[in-house]
């Protein structure tokens, strides 16, 4: 059976990362009601999907942060700088309506396929 969405679609170039929750990707639940657990897992599952696609968090160009409104930018920067702590990607940051089952936040991303030096 396929998925309703894939996590992550490949180009030759790039990869465009779907909207990620901060789930547990084990239990398939929120990992907690704190905003910052959540904006970490979604950064940690982010990077897991790019591992697996054969790339690095290092290559994300751009980042699409969709926030629950009332949620504190400050954590988000936070958070941002724990992942990128040089050259850090573009960001766009709507707030939204409430997600479903407690999600505070997901995010979506653009990577690079490869290590920027080596795409022609």
């Amino acid at each position: 059976m396929s998925q309703a969405f894939p996590q992550a679609v490949i180009t030759e170039k790039f990869i465009f990362v779907s909207g990620t929750p901060g789930l547990d990707l084990h239990s398939g639940q929120v990992v907690s009601d704190s905003f910052e657990d959540q904006t970490r897992q979604c950064f940690q599952n982010i990077k897991m999907i790019l591992e697996e696609a054969g790339s690095s968090i290092n290559n994300v160009v751009k980042t699409t942060i969709f926030m629950v409104a009332g949620n504190d930018f400050s954590i988000i920067n936070k958070v941002y700088g724990e992942f990128f702590s040089e050259n850090p990607p573009a960001r766009s940051t709507p707030q939204v309506m409430p997600f479903p089952a407690g999600i505070l936040i997901s995010v979506e991303c653009i990577a690079l396929t490869a290590n920027p030096a080596l795409i022609g």
